[in-house]
């Protein structure tokens, strides 16, 4: 497996890869009926306004992760390649790249994401309850997580 740089060849690929997870994503925080494709919410919720970063294998595109300013703003793997270990590189990436220090928000209900996040270093802050990012007309829970360079 490679990781590179994002290039306009592989949005198709990214558009299948979030749907997929996305809509798994949403179905364990009991929201599936707030889901939107990425064709509708990639710009509005600023997927290229930092770094995209794409994991390839086999010369397939099987996951993405996007940050910037310190914080991982997308994550989202094939659920075909899922406990392969490409979600763990495409973070380990992220955070090496923003100085080891990064912060996300994962949905309650979205046990793996939690899990990954929690073994790399991440550490809850605090829940949060409110509209749902992309989707407002949707009330979800979430938790900020904060992992800093000093405590790794």
């Amino acid at each position: 497996m490679t990781l590179r740089p994002y290039t306009s060849n592989d949005w198709e690929r990214l558009c299948l890869i979030h749907d997929a997870a996305r809509m798994h994503e949403l179905e364990a925080s009991g929201l599936a009926a707030a889901f939107l494709t990425l064709e509708a919410t990639a710009a509005s919720e600023g997927l290229f306004d930092g770094e995209v970063i794409v994991a390839e294998f086999e010369g397939q595109v099987c996951g993405f992760v996007a940050y910037a300013n310190g914080e991982l703003t997308w994550l989202y793997v094939d659920p075909s390649k899922y406990k392969q270990g490409i979600g763990r590189q495409l973070l380990r990436h992220a955070i090496e790249a923003s100085g080891g220090s990064m912060s996300t928000e994962v949905l309650v209900g979205n046990e793996p994401a939690l899990a990954l996040y929690l073994s790399e270093g991440f550490k809850i802050q605090r829940r949060v309850d409110g509209k749902l990012t992309g989707n407002e007309s949707f009330v979800a829970s979430g938790y900020v997580l904060q992992r800093n360079a000093s405590d790794a």
